[in-house]
């Protein structure tokens, strides 16, 4: 599951950086805990107990304390919630498709203009309200065809319904 580009890319966002990325597939893998997984991946104990509780900040790591008998000391048990993966990538793909399409929505039935000089890029109503100029340099705001921007957009929406679609098919 760790392999897949959708889940690596979400555990990336949540452990910062793609070398944290053993300690996940080592809790993953069924070790459980954080010493356990510092030996394991040769990552410094503190940096492993950071991400473990970014992890379960999350809510894709939980963990249960158990109470040594004879040191009094609590170990902490470590383990990878893959259900939560999955949830939070439909969630996330689902939202991310909602924007896409409200941005496309709001591609289509408008018509931009743009400041030659890079400032601004106004709807038709914004740049009637400043007389179609600038409102940064007061240059002429010029007419914009959209046409790229569309097709860019439901590009988008097709690979990300591809990736949403093949995602689930994989974990269901």
């Amino acid at each position: 599951m760790i392999d897949d580009p959708l889940v690596k890319q979400l555990l990336i966002n949540v452990v910062e950086d793609e070398s944290n990325l053993p300690i996940v597939k080592a809790l993953n893998d069924g070790i459980e805990t954080d010493e356990e997984i510092a030996n394991e991946t040769g990552i410094k104990l503190n940096i492993v107990r950071k991400i473990l509780y970014r992890l379960y900040d999350m809510g894709i790591a939980s963990y249960k304390r158990s109470k040594d008998p004879e040191t009094q000391w609590f170990t902490y048990s470590w383990k990878f919630e893959s259900e939560e993966v999955i949830n939070r990538i439909n969630k996330d793909s689902e939202k991310y498709l909602e924007m896409l399409n409200e941005e496309l929505e709001r591609e289509e039935n408008n018509m931009f203009f743009v400041c030659p000089q890079g400032h601004v890029r106004l709807d038709f109503d914004e740049s009637s309200d400043y007389d179609f100029m600038c409102p940064a340099c007061g240059e002429e705001l010029e007419f914009q065809d959209n046409t790229q921007t569309i097709e860019q957009i439901k590009e988008d929406i097709k690979m990300v319904e591809s990736n949403f679609n093949s995602f689930n098919e994989k974990n269901k």
